[in-house]
This record gives structure tokens, sequence and C-alpha cells, in this order.
């Protein structure tokens, strides 16, 4: 197992990182939406499991999204940055506490059509962070990486009280604050150090703009959020009785499982880049 997912973790890289590099937008476009695809595809699978449906949906949106970001970009994309923050504040996230609703429910075709938006505002995040530079994208995916393993160390070494045990018994409240701790030390660390290097980056920008006191409070919003996408699609998985998103990715699961943490992270980060 581990040798596929290493296998499968540097045949993307190979793809990603000369796709960002190279400048060339035809093959952005086709990996985003490529992307966004798979991602919105095993979406709809989690909350419509066994539905014959989902492919034909996951077409429409993908081909929706394609034109409104990549054909014909958003004149005004920070709406969708907004909108997809909200979301979560006021949907989502909450739902961890509540409960999602049943299968078979109008709530939870609501809901389905509700996370599907989100996914719509970090892909359309992606683009627009994108296009001020591959570095800046990457600044804000290395944040959510690091609050990940910070999360993962802290919890094996320290987590004793459970985040959310009926959702993800592995979580705790230790390895959720180590992880926010790294990302503060490491961002902190690129901005006094990083030099020309790291000029262009998200935190470098987040503090020359916020100062200290903002560029804190924003990292630990990304590094909350990135939680809260994490266990959100646990608890779709749970519920569909599913342990990966799709096998698309093999050793790694589904797109979903790769970019869950993303989902509501992205959309912040670009919203607060319009007021950088």
């Amino acid at each position: 197992m581990l040798k596929t997912r290493i296998i499968t973790a540097l045949v993307l890289l190979a793809i990603l990182l000369p796709v960002l590099y190279l400048g060339n937008p035809i093959a952005f476009a086709v990996v985003v939406a490529a992307f966004f695809g798979a991602a919105i595809w095993e979406a709809f699978r989690l909350f419509t499991p066994g539905s014959k449906q989902v492919l034909l949906i996951a077409a429409v949106w993908t081909a929706v999204f394609a034109y409104a970001f990549l054909l014909v970009p958003q004149a005004r994309p920070s709406m969708w940055f907004a909108i997809g923050v909200l979301v979560w504040l006021l949907r989502l996230a909450p739902s961890l506490k509540i409960g999602l609703p049943p299968l078979a429910s109008v709530s939870n075709t609501l809901l389905s059509i509700t996370y599907a938006i989100s996914i719509v505002a970090c892909f359309a995040a992606i683009v627009t962070l994108f296009h001020h530079s591959a570095l800046y994208l990457l600044s804000v995916l290395v944040l959510v990486w690091i609050a990940d393993i910070g999360a993962y160390f802290s919890g094996k070494a320290f987590g004793k009280r459970k985040l959310a045990p009926s959702i993800s018994p592995g979580k705790s409240w230790e390895g959720a604050i180590g992880g926010g701790i790294a990302v503060l030390v490491l961002a902190g660390a690129a901005v006094l150090f990083g030099g020309a290097a790291l000029a262009d980056t998200f935190p470098v920008y987040l503090q020359a703009r916020f100062g200290w006191g903002g560029f804190a409070l924003a990292l630990v919003a990304i590094a909350a959020l990135s939680v809260c996408g994490d266990l959100f699609e646990s608890q779709l998985k749970r519920r569909a009785g599913v342990k990966d998103s799709s096998a698309l990715l093999p050793g790694h699961g589904g797109v979903l499982d790769r970019i869950d943490a993303l989902v509501p992270v992205l959309p912040l980060a670009a919203l607060i880049a319009t007021w950088l």
C-alpha cells in the first residue's frame, strides 16, 4: 500500500508541477476541469450512494464550471469566495454537531447542492490564486498540508481528548491544536526568513497587509477550517458506509479524499487575497 501511495503521489507531482509552472493555460484548464469533475462526482456519490444519475449530474456541473471559470472567467469571483465561506460557517460546519439528514430526503438533496457549491468556490479559488502566481497558490496549499501533518504527529504524541469520536475517532483536540501551531510557526518562519524566494507567497502578503495579529487570526481560521473540511467528508463517508470517496487515486482513495481540507480553506484564502 505504501509503495502504491508513493507511486501515485509521484505521478501526480509529475503532472501538476509542470502544469503549474510551464504557464500553458490550456493544460491548466484541462487539469482543473478534470479534478473538479472527479471531486463533484465523488461528492454526489456520497450523498446518493448507488444512484445511476450521478455521472450525468457531475458532467453537467463540470461543463458549467469550465465555461464559467475557465472559458469565460468570472468578473467578480470574490462573490463565490464569500458564498463558499458562508455555506461552511452557516450550514456545513454546524452539521458536524447536528449531524446529517437521512439519505432519502429533501434536506439531503439541498445539502448535496450546498456542498457542491462549496466545491465550485474551492476550484474558483484555485483559478484565481493561480492567476496571481503558481507559488502563491502553492503557498496556500502548503498551509493546509502543514496543518494536516502537524495534526497527525501532535495527535500521535499528545492526543488524549477526542475531537469528534463519532465521525473520526483518530482525531484529537491536541492534534488539531498542534496542527494550528505548526502552521503559525512555519508560516511565521517563512515571513521572517524566506527572503526574496518566498516574497510572493500568501503568508508574506498576509503579514504585510494585516500585521502579526491579523496574520495569526487568519492562519488559525485556515487551520480550523481545514479540520472542518476533513471531518465533513469523513462524516459523509461514514454515513454512506465507504472508506474512500472513490478509487481514482490508487493508495490514496479519491480526489475528494485529498482535497477535503482544501474545500473550505481555499475560498477563505482567495477572499482574503482580494483584500491584499
